[in-house]
């Protein structure tokens, strides 16, 4: 039988898992209903779904689903949790895993010993262009150093306007929390346990998320350096996670792009790469196979609660600077 999943939070994250559902095998998971309290929204959902139903509540999509995504804001995201929990839902939260860390640790902690079924959207668990660099890390020797950079024009995004309510706000948003997080979950992935050894953080005027910041870190016995920044490209934005190795250097560029350094110096990209908007549905895609697979307690590679928070501990002390 497949999986039904609901969806609470119709914003940008949401409407793209639903699209990728609605794309999915229904066999194995196919939406069933989704709630956000705004009028845009449920007008949104119905250009894109006709008949999935706006419910009137988060309460009443957690009773008809057996998987909650939970897209809404993050002061929302553990109340929406628990209340799947209770229900015996699995649940597929968007990152960070709460506004107040505090609250993040005591929430993983009592997950954790439940056994709730429970995984966090960072989309490079499934990845096909981390995947080619995890299997050409088989090929150039012990790391030596990562650098990982953000640069954006403006923030936030071009396309996440029209969140910038809390996304632009020094209390929940910024691009530390937004991207460099993702750059950080993938770190502890290839490099293992995160230690911040310094940081910097710079911040507008009044209650406006950062507009640089600059880190150092070890990942395992590897050094990092963190740098990201705001007005430093006039692309949208420009990413990169760049790890030297003895043998040779290998890097993901924006997003998407899987390449290893020729002897020439340049850089290679993988066969098969493609930009982030193609390359985006079907890493939706694999999300969702695993949390089929989840729901139905099979054992997956998704970010696990533990893993979030270490990362939301990282980003927080880096913000913190």
């Amino acid at each position: 039988m497949a999986v039904r999943l609901g969806i609470v939070g119709f914003g940008i994250m949401g409407e793209r898992l639903l699209r990728a559902a609605l794309a999915h095998d229904a066999t194995e998971i196919a939406p069933v209903a989704v709630w956000d309290p705004s009028p845009d929204a449920a007008t949104r959902l119905a250009a894109i779904a006709p008949g999935l139903p706006m419910l009137p509540s988060a309460e009443a999509v957690i009773a008809a689903c057996d998987a909650l995504y939970i897209a809404s804001p993050p002061s929302s995201h553990i109340p929406h949790a628990e209340a799947a929990f209770a229900a015996g839902r699995s649940v597929f939260l968007e990152k960070p895993l709460a506004s107040d860390l505090p609250d993040a640790r005591r929430f993983v902690a009592a997950a954790e010993a439940s056994g709730a079924r429970a995984a966090v959207n960072f989309p490079m668990a499934s990845s096909p262009a981390v995947a080619q660099l995890s299997a050409w890390r088989g090929e150039i020797g012990s790391p030596r150093t990562l650098s990982i950079t953000a640069d954006f024009a403006h923030w936030p995004r071009a396309w996440q306007m029209g969140a910038s309510s809390w996304l632009a706000k020094r209390a929940d948003g910024g691009f530390t929390r937004e991207v460099l997080s993702h750059f950080l979950f993938l770190t502890r992935r290839q490099l293992g346990r995160l230690t911040l050894l310094d940081r910097d953080a710079t911040f507008p005027a009044g209650d406006g998320a950062e507009t640089a910041v600059r880190a150092t870190l070890m990942a395992g016995d590897t050094p990092v350096a963190l740098r990201g920044g705001v007005g430093t490209t006039t692309a949208d934005e420009a990413n990169e996670w760049r790890l030297s190795c003895e043998g040779g250097s290998i890097r993901l560029r924006d997003w998407s792009f899987a390449e290893k350094r020729d002897a020439d110096g340049s850089f290679r990209p993988a066969q098969d790469a493609l930009p982030n908007a193609e390359m985006r549905p079907m890493v939706l895609r694999g999300q969702l196979s695993k949390l089929a697979a989840l729901t139905q307690g099979g054992r997956v590679d998704l970010a696990t609660l533990r893993e979030a928070l270490e990362v939301q501990e990282i980003v927080e002390a880096i913000l913190a600077g």
